[in-house]
């Protein structure tokens, strides 16, 4: 169920954030893949943990050329907001290292949105919110 709570949080904000923000290229409505990568408070390193659930991700998805790729970075509220931004860009930068290992995703398929500590999914103002809202959504939208 929890799981299920956060996948259709991610679809909504997937959604508002195609739409407000334009996308470079044009999607099918929904998207077709999503997960996320989570962090430690102050840190953008993806640990082993994240690591290989991402990749066991990437490996169920077929002809990854067929997408065009959202990485949504997102920080909790400590901290001020230069600082947040910082580390959010911080955050969609090593998650997109992990995604360039990957043989058939290139940097050119790739579209960043950093919202810092803005648009947060989960409640700031507890221990739980905060460690959710720690995190890159990768998202794949099937190209046009």
């Amino acid at each position: 169920m929890y799981i299920n709570a956060v996948r259709s949080s991610l679809l909504i904000l997937a959604l508002f954030c195609s739409t407000a923000f334009g996308a470079k290229s044009q999607t099918f409505g929904e998207p077709s893949f999503i997960t996320s990568v989570y962090f430690g408070g102050g840190s953008f390193f993806v640990d082993f943990e994240q690591s290989t659930a991402l990749t066991k991700f990437l490996s169920e998805i077929p002809s990854k050329h067929n997408f065009i790729i959202t990485v949504h970075s997102h920080t909790d509220n400590v901290g001020g907001k230069e600082y947040n931004q910082w580390l959010s860009q911080m955050r969609s930068e090593s998650v997109i290292e992990e995604l360039i290992m990957c043989d058939e995703i290139k940097r050119e398929m790739i579209e960043i949105k950093d919202f810092g500590l803005f648009n947060p999914v989960y409640d700031n103002t507890t221990r739980e919110g905060r460690q959710k809202n720690r995190r890159v959504d990768v998202i794949f939208w099937l190209a046009i």
